[in-house]
């Protein structure tokens, strides 16, 4: 279910007057938007707000994007607006009498007001930018920009920040159904066109205020933010119920991963050939995890009878890779380059590179590494330990290791999702080094302790592996 898309169709929906049933016995919006007439011009008299820039009149003209149902109107931001004020220009605090409300501490409508930074600004001033409920805080600037708050149960004593501007409305149209409106799709397209600006996109207070809403009246206000409420609320429940069960299907992936590495996943076959005589086979002078009690008492590998514990560097050779410096005098666009492989040719969860970017000159590759199709390259960067199967040749940076299988210890499949496996993870943390930035030794990584199932059982793991994978991408696909 395509959540994002059923909330706006509902918006979508309300602000066009079809979520809820008009009732011919509500007052009209025009006579709502009279009485705010009137009472910005008392206001205006009393020197309590500003006459304001002349903004776009309320009408019924056909030239607006789409006909509304009786009793509603065409207005402004600006109309309907008490107050359009920009927030103040202060540095955070750890310590002071307001806090300091910004752009970064409002995410998803929601503020953790423990973690907002503090003000020292000037209690005399203070006073104008006081938080309330109602008020709607509007980021005016940078990615966020057009994004909204909807201040409700203020418990804090707040100001707002520079980026944010406040809108107030006034009593005759309520904050809920403008904070609504403010989500809608019409909303957006309107800020996409009147937003200026390349490197950072903003929208002036001018620009919010001509921005154009459709009003219903009042009584219908309050049905169609009962109704929204309603509804968003469930698809909010519904992300959250997605965001659990991806969550779940994870860590189901990562169990099923290791009950298939500790022979769980499928039964053992006494028919199958040992693991030793593979091994033997393989390497004959190989060396042989005797010990595997010690493994097994101590918690850190429980194995199938028919199974061994070998280093990985028995049956692999593992090597670091290698930069020609500075590198940018090395990258070509000649047909005869050499594939350079970098860890931005991988794909979010993929399990192979097909593709390269880049290329370069051949001359490069004495002071690179050059691997081969079929070799397994592991990162060995910050985020170090993730594996993916070559379907190219080329070279090699510092920041990969490759494993490249000697004979047939194991079918590529089940390596994979051996070094996938949090057991691989756990052995490779414990064998990094670095501070900052923790880096995988080739020496230390060949040392590292792996199972070795039998070949004809590798081949039965894997294919439970991928039936279950497959169905459970099924289920988080039709999330």
């Amino acid at each position: 279910m395509d959540t994002k898309a059923l909330r706006q169709k509902i918006l979508d929906l309300a602000i066009h007057g079809k979520l809820v049933p008009q009732d011919p016995n509500d007052e009209p919006a025009s006579v709502l938007l009279e009485r705010i007439r009137v009472e910005k011009e008392r206001l205006i008299k009393e020197g309590k707000i500003k006459k304001g820039k002349k903004s776009a009149k309320t009408s019924d003209k056909p030239h607006y994007p789409f006909e509304l149902p009786k009793g509603w109107v065409w207005t402004t931001v600006g109309e309907i607006s008490q107050s359009i004020l920009y927030g103040v220009s202060e540095s955070a605090k750890s310590h002071g009498v307001y806090k300091l409300l910004r752009i970064t501490d409002i995410q998803n409508n929601f503020v953790n007001w423990k973690t907002v930074p503090f003000s020292d600004y000037d209690e005399s001033k203070a006073e104008s930018y006081l938080l309330k409920d109602g008020d709607i805080l509007f980021a005016r600037t940078g990615a966020t920009v057009g994004k909204s708050y909807l201040g409700t149960n203020l418990q804090e004593n707040a100001i707002y920040a520079s980026y944010l501007i406040r809108v107030q409305t006034y009593n005759q149209v309520l904050p809920e159904f403008v904070k609504y409106f403010f989500e809608s799709g019409y909303y957006w397209s309107q800020i996409l066109c009147n937003s200026v600006g390349i490197g950072q996109p903003n929208v002036n207070g001018t620009i919010l205020a001509n921005l154009m809403l459709p009003i219903p009246p009042i009584k219908e206000q309050k049905r169609i933010v009962k109704e929204l409420t309603k509804w968003l609320r469930i698809i909010d429940n519904i992300d959250r119920g997605k965001e659990s069960l991806q969550d779940s299907i994870k860590h189901a992936k990562t169990k099923i991963l290791d009950l298939a590495i500790h022979g769980k996943l499928v039964p053992q076959d006494p028919n199958d050939e040992p693991a030793i005589e593979l091994l033997k086979r393989i390497n004959p002078k190989a060396e042989i995890i005797t010990d595997n009690g010690h493994y097994q008492k101590n918690k850190r590998f429980e194995i199938p009878n028919t199974w061994e514990l070998c280093k990985l560097g028995t049956i692999s050779k593992i090597a670091r890779g290698g930069s020609p410096r500075p590198i940018k005098d090395y990258l070509t666009n000649d047909a005869n380059g050499i594939n350079w492989i970098k860890i931005g040719d991988t794909t979010k969860e993929g399990k192979y590179i097909n593709a390269v970017k880049e290329k370069i000159r051949p001359e490069g590759v004495k002071k690179s590494r050059m691997v081969h199709k079929g070799d397994f390259l592991l990162t060995n960067s910050m985020s170090f330990g993730r594996p993916y199967i070559l379907n190219v040749d080329g070279c090699i940076h510092d920041g990969w290791l490759v494993i490249s299988p000697i004979g047939e210890a194991y079918t590529s499949d089940f390596l994979y999702y051996l070094l996938s496996s949090s057991f691989a993870y756990e052995q490779f943390t414990n064998v990094a080094s670095g501070g900052v930035v923790t880096n995988l030794n080739s020496d230390k990584v060949a040392d590292t302790i792996f199972p070795l199932p039998p070949l004809a059982e590798q081949k039965r793991i894997v294919s439970k592996i991928e039936f279950i994978f497959t169905q459970m991408d099924t289920i988080e696909a039709a999330l």
